[in-house]
């Protein structure tokens, strides 16, 4: 379970085929409009499949050799522009090493100190989040991942997650990245370009966002890194684990990162034996239900607060951890979907 999984490799030419065919396809127009939408949804697919074999490489499960799991990582990223110096530092070790914890991982939403003291951070979470039964979250899932990734390019320096010389080669290794997909719109044409790379991103940041959101966002804040409070497991229709390689066994991946997706539900089955009473996992509708109902503050470790009408939601909590709710006078019930999956 433990050994590198260099079959995963296999996928890079299965998804970079599909991507090509597809952009020959369509640059050549020789199928009609409503194919050629299909057509840019299954090569989206295979943006978000390309970045889930990046993310195993980084963490070292599929090649153990530095340098090429950095090669497999620009190759899974490539569609993303995301830089293996970047990622590794901004997803292997402060998201990782940090996860769910107030203020230090850059992936969790504010508490309430952060929310009030941040204009921008007060904008972003009730603008732009997915929560409160909000339509506009709904962006957070279409362009999440590009915006996220770039702005931690940007602020990688100020942040310490990278020195100097690795926020310069970030930098480089993104900005080729964008000159190369610049070069594909400028050789497509506009119309082309928006089915061969607009919409195929669109998909691809859906497929990622609805995981990486699902995964921690309806978790506590925690202090101890601690994947059985912090993490959630998401399970889905078999084609879809096949497709994110394994990615919804999320509670296994944060305590064992080097291990393959593959081992997901080896590991599953190891984990619920040796803590039955605290392993958390919900299907993929139901988190994403959740995830749409419940605010993005923090009021607490362990309650969220929709700050426009003061309602306090609970996060999720392992049943061997969880209090009983207390009563607060002034403030409406939790939501009872959410309230049933706390408990």
């Amino acid at each position: 379970m433990f050994a590198a999984a260099p079959m995963r490799l296999l996928w890079l030419p299965v998804h970079y085929g599909v991507i090509a065919v597809g952009a020959f396809v369509i640059a050549n127009n020789w199928l009609p409009l409503p194919l050629e939408l299909l057509l840019s949804l299954v090569m989206g697919a295979s943006f978000a499949g390309l970045t889930f074999v990046g993310h195993e490489a980084l963490h070292g499960a599929i090649v153990r050799n530095l340098r090429l799991r950095r090669i497999v990582g620009q190759l899974g990223f490539l569609p993303f522009a995301v830089s293996p110096a970047l990622w590794e530092a901004w997803h292997n070790r402060v998201h990782h090493g940090h996860t769910n914890h107030c203020g230090v991982d850059p992936d969790a939403y504010p508490s309430l100190s952060e929310y009030n003291n941040s204009a921008a951070l007060r904008r972003v979470t009730d603008w732009l989040a997915p929560g409160r039964k909000r339509v506009a979250g709904i962006f957070s899932l279409l362009v999440g991942f590009t915006i996220q990734s770039t702005h931690m390019l940007l602020v990688a320096r100020r942040r310490n997650f990278l020195n100097a010389a690795e926020h310069r080669r970030a930098l480089l290794q993104s900005g080729a990245t964008w000159l190369l997909i610049g070069g594909l719109g400028f050789a497509l044409g506009p119309s082309a370009f928006l089915l061969a790379f607009g919409i195929p991103l669109i998909v691809g940041n859906t497929i990622i966002m609805s995981f990486i959101l699902t995964n921690h966002t309806l978790s506590p804040h925690t202090n101890v890194n601690d994947p059985l409070i912090n993490s959630l497991s998401v399970s889905g229709p078999r084609f879809l684990e096949w497709l994110t390689l394994g990615f919804g066994f999320h509670v296994e991946h944060h305590l064992f990162p080097a291990v393959s997706g593959r081992h997901g539900r080896e590991l599953r089955g190891a984990v619920q034996r040796l803590w039955p009473e605290r392993y958390q996992q919900l299907p993929y509708l139901r988190a994403l239900s959740a995830l749409h109902r419940s605010p993005r503050v923090y009021q607490t470790n362990t309650q969220l607060l929709d700050t426009h009408t003061g309602s306090v939601w609970p996060t999720l909590m392992p049943k061997a951890d969880a209090a009983p709710p207390k009563a607060q006078p002034g403030v409406s019930a939790p939501d009872r979907e959410l309230d049933a999956l706390a408990s």
